[in-house]
């Protein structure tokens, strides 16, 4: 975790440093998604928050991110590497694919907006609600309701 100070509400920036007059002093943990943030503090259930990870983890397994290097994971396939039962990787990403654009497409395009810019691209949700020009605190009760179709996708009980 590294202590932070959050310099003007609006700007949503957190630089560090010393605090300033009207400033105040936050701790962040920078490993945290904005996802788990709002679990943390009560703005999403685990049922949301469950549909929101495996959505993130098929989001990573189809490798749908910016790529800013070479790919350096792929090595050549012995026989018996990963038993009978496992997935080509081609296959597994082409699979996650498929289950991320699916479930995109069910829970909506108005919805899957600001449910991509959090769970995917890792974005706050003051910046997610700036970039699509929203009023602020929007942003939580429409992710909300796209977490809850989302889960209706993934079949989550609650």
């Amino acid at each position: 975790m590294r202590e932070l100070v959050e310099r003007g509400w609006d700007e949503g920036r957190v630089e560090p440093g010393p605090p300033r007059r009207g400033g105040r002093r936050v701790t962040v943990n920078l490993g945290e998604s904005p996802l788990g943030w709002l679990r943390s503090r009560g703005h999403v259930d685990a049922r949301q928050f469950e549909a929101g990870e495996r959505l993130r983890a098929d989001y990573e397994m189809a490798s749908l991110g910016a790529r800013v290097t070479m790919r350096w994971d792929t090595s050549p396939r012995s026989p018996g590497r990963g038993g009978p039962e496992a997935l080509d990787p081609t296959l597994a990403q082409i699979a996650a694919k498929r289950r991320f654009d699916a479930a995109l497409a069910a829970v909506g395009p108005g919805l899957g907006d600001v449910l991509w810019r959090v769970v995917c691209a890792g974005e706050g949700l003051a910046v997610a609600e700036k970039g699509l020009g929203w009023p602020a605190r929007a942003g939580k009760l429409v992710l909300g309701l796209a977490l809850d179709r989302l889960a209706a996708q993934y079949g989550l009980q609650r």
